[in-house]
């Protein structure tokens, strides 16, 4: 997925990165059939992934080139962040976004 690597897997969970990105990620068991785990797979169902990142223009960039459309390409919010926004193959609803500001004025990627 986007060039991540899977970077440690315990049970369930799942702990992928690609250079300062990382992503956890746990499967829950569940009784439903694929049909309906599929309802859930749609972006009007109120789930949104949201990815921060380094280089906005670069991961949009890289999507771009593996032919996958944008649903919105980048635009500043009026919350002060840029992002673009895309529907995955499985129909994720996924927004990539530059890094938001600690309390203290400083981006969460900077220690």
């Amino acid at each position: 997925m986007h060039g991540f690597t899977l970077l440690q897997r315990k049970g369930e969970y799942a702990y992928l990165g690609r250079d300062s990105i990382f992503i956890g990620a746990i499967e829950v068991p569940s009784s439903e059939t694929i049909e309906e785990k599929a309802r859930y797979r749609q972006p009007d169902k109120g789930v949104e992934i949201v990815i921060e990142v380094d280089d906005l223009e670069k991961e949009r960039d890289f999507i771009v080139s593996k032919s996958w459309k944008l649903a919105a390409d980048i635009h500043s919010q009026p919350w002060g962040l840029r992002d673009f926004r895309l529907v995955d193959p499985d129909g994720y609803y996924l927004r990539f976004t530059t890094h938001s500001p600690r309390k203290d004025g400083k981006g969460l990627s900077e220690t």
